[in-house]
């Protein structure tokens, strides 16, 4: 596949992102790698990974667990809650200046998503609604069991894990943060209709469900500053099984809340012609990025039309940064476009990581 970006196109503008001025509008999209160590620290080909991807607007981590317990979904996958995994982002954070980048960690919490033998806790959620899912565990495939409903009081302590390892991102010298809010995790359930069952302040109403997210954006703003933050949604994504016949009423509650604090975007994960993106991107009025859910190519043409009607500021792309380091180069040229080797997205080591061949290297012959 090959797209030429003209010269002048919208997406190779420079735009704003709250306190991070970048030089266009083609970003990194979060992508699980499956590749940093036991305890949660990135691995150490990590900061080649993220720096090779620096050319991106901005770059969005891999999905980062802010404790221990909300660390269990998948194998190997990267926290920040350890003074080890924190000075690891910091050679990430680095790596990536030094390229001329920029990077926000994205921060999660996997809820029910979570399997007992992969994170060492009990899941939790809203609700004790199951995942109809299985999890790849260190003993085989496990399906997923219902999860506890979490006390208020947990809730409060989970705001605070975010908020710490928000702080733990910027003292490593990242340019912020963005909360998973998106595909099925902890968030989306208690955003959901129908996982979040609860009858108190944090379920029920539109308002109460949107409560926690708005909570977690809120204590994460006023710690880093809200020009460092950014918050992904994903109204209607089916993710993690996840279910809601209301696709707009608590995520216009959300929006409604945090709107003031002026964050530094918000990021979305669905088609834009599906009627909840309509009525949400009428609302919100500040900075939107869009992450459309095609799952091998990149409509480019369709992502250059909609910033340059200013329907979005910026989009997100995922398997083509994956396995184009240097993209934007490819998409000025009309170059054709490394395909992503599936067989590698999780697997551990530097294959289908770190050694996607650049233009430089297919164009420059190898010596005797």
């Amino acid at each position: 596949m090959a797209f030429t970006l003209r010269e002048n196109s919208a997406l190779l503008a420079p735009v704003t992102l709250g306190s991070a001025t970048l030089a266009n509008r083609i970003l990194m999209a979060p992508l699980t790698r499956s590749r940093a160590d036991a305890d949660g620290t990135p691995s150490a080909l990590a900061a080649e990974y993220y720096s090779q991807r620096a050319t991106a607007g901005l770059i969005i981590s891999e999905a980062t667990a802010v404790c221990e317990q909300a660390n269990g979904a998948y194998m190997n996958t990267p926290g920040l809650y350890t003074d080890r995994q924190q000075d690891r982002w910091s050679d990430i954070a680095s790596a990536v200046h030094g390229a001329g980048g920029a990077m926000f960690v994205q921060l999660w919490h996997v809820g029910r998503m979570a399997h007992p033998e992969i994170s060492g806790f009990e899941n939790v959620g809203p609700s004790p609604v199951a995942a109809d899912l299985s999890a790849h565990t260190p003993t085989g495939k496990k399906p997923l069991p219902a999860p506890r409903a979490l006390s208020v009081r947990e809730i409060g302590e989970i705001v605070g894990q975010f908020r710490s390892a928000a702080r733990r991102a910027v003292d490593a010298g990242m340019d912020g943060v963005e909360i998973h809010s998106a595909n099925g995790y902890l968030l989306h359930e208690f955003l959901s209709d129908v996982v979040n069952q609860r009858d108190d302040a944090y379920g029920g109403s539109p308002q109460n469900r949107a409560r926690f997210v708005a909570e977690i954006v809120e204590a994460v703003a006023a710690e880093i500053g809200p020009g460092r933050v950014g918050l992904r949604i994903s109204p209607g994504n089916s993710a993690g099984d996840m279910r809601e016949t209301d696709q707009v009423s608590a995520y216009e509650a959300l929006l409604c809340r945090i709107a003031p604090l002026g964050i530094a975007y918000l990021h979305m994960s669905i088609d834009p012609s599906e009627p909840a993106f309509v009525a949400l991107r009428t609302q919100w009025e500040g900075r939107l990025v869009l992450n459309t859910p095609r799952t091998v190519d990149t409509d480019f043409a369709l992502l250059e039309s909609l910033v340059e009607w200013g329907v979005i500021s910026a989009a997100t792309v995922g398997r083509a940064f994956l396995a184009n380091p240097d993209l934007i180069d490819r998409l000025k040229l009309g170059a054709e476009l490394n395909a992503p080797d599936v067989a590698t997205f999780y697997a551990p080591g530097p294959a289908g990581y770190i050694d996607y061949p650049t233009l430089d290297e297919l164009l420059t012959p190898r010596s005797a």
